[in-house]
């Protein structure tokens, strides 16, 4: 496993993040998501793979994502210092005040079972507290050494720019990396966030790097338990699908010319475009198997103008317009 930097930091990561909003207890935000057990013998196969990012969040599976991450780890006997980790804060009462912010870290580190976090996300941008609070607040983590790198999820280009320009002006902890929406059936961020991202060494860590599942197999559904009941998804994807299931098809054919999976050949694209470590969630271990046996493949010029000419422009699914009410957890539903 050759590993990689995260922006502007010395933490060394896996050019494939692991998402642990599969882990939880099913139920209780998702019903597709794996028990105790079955999470850790997923986080234990993916360390086993050299896996050793994780990203999870403050509300995946009301906390239980995190509890299960940090008590697999600790039953593995890891070496703290050997795996980065992420987290994320927003959908809680307060959202990105300074006090939200305070009060929500030491939950997480709680949780997760250690005294640092490696990286502390927002998950939105927060409408209703002022920049300067919220990137004060992330400041005084990384100077306390509760947190060592800080990023940012999911918002307009426009709003990460305004928090970066403040944080660099005002010589605070500037954000490393942007956890954003982006695969071959959502490209909107090409627009606008990613040239930003990319002008402050802004590491790109994409969540739904293969678009909930559509680009990992023929047919715009098939019958696993979250491909029947993941409402976000569905949200998400299927107003778009008599556009997009061409490119899910294209991306078929040329996992076909390279004798490996549709998976590999999304992940392929992602680091062709330049991101650092997509985020791929898990519900069984071959799930890992196939997003590791993506860094063998290598797509041509030709191949991703293949895969890319037939997009056309989506409505915006990521950033939000204002903050939803209170209590939300899951968007976009359908």
């Amino acid at each position: 496993m050759k590993y990689t930097t995260l922006g502007n930091t010395d933490l060394k990561v896996s050019p494939l993040a692991v998402g642990c909003m599969s882990f939880g207890q099913p139920g209780s935000m998702h019903d597709w998501t794996l028990n105790y057990q079955d999470s850790k013998t997923a986080i234990e196969h993916a360390l086993d793979l050299g896996l050793n990012f994780f990203d999870t969040a403050n509300v995946y599976s009301k906390g239980t994502s995190e509890e299960y991450l940090g008590r697999a780890l600790k039953d593995a006997k890891v070496d703290r210092s050997k795996v980065v980790i992420a987290s994320k804060v927003y959908f809680n009462p307060g959202r990105l005040s300074k006090a939200a912010i305070n009060r929500e870290i030491e939950g997480t580190l709680k949780r997760l079972g250690t005294d640092y976090l490696d990286l502390y996300i927002i998950h939105r941008f927060d409408y209703d507290t002022p920049i300067e609070e919220t990137m004060t607040a992330l400041n005084d983590l990384v100077k306390a050494g509760k947190v060592r790198a800080i990023g940012a999820s999911a918002m307009y280009g426009y709003q990460f720019h305004n928090m970066q320009v403040f944080a660099q002006e005002n010589g605070l902890a500037q954000f490393q990396t942007m956890e954003n929406h982006y695969n071959l059936l959502y490209r909107e961020d090409e627009r606008e966030l990613i040239p930003i991202c990319k002008q402050y060494h802004v590491s790109l860590m994409p969540y739904s790097p293969l678009a909930g599942g559509h680009l990992a197999h023929l047919g715009w559904t098939v019958n696993t338990k979250r491909s029947q009941t993941d409402r976000v998804i569905r949200g998400k994807y299927d107003r778009m699908e008599d556009a997009d299931y061409p490119i899910v098809e294209r991306v078929h054919e040329i996992s076909e010319k390279h004798h490996t999976t549709m998976a590999a050949v999304a992940l392929a694209w992602q680091w062709a475009k330049g991101v650092t470590a997509p985020i791929i969630g898990t519900s069984k271990p071959h799930h890992l198997d196939d997003a590791v046996s993506a860094l063998d493949v290598q797509l041509s010029p030709d191949e991703i103008t293949y895969l890319e000419e037939l997009y056309q422009p989506h409505p915006i699914v990521g950033a939000i317009k204002s903050n939803p009410p209170q209590g939300t957890v899951l968007l976009d539903k359908k």
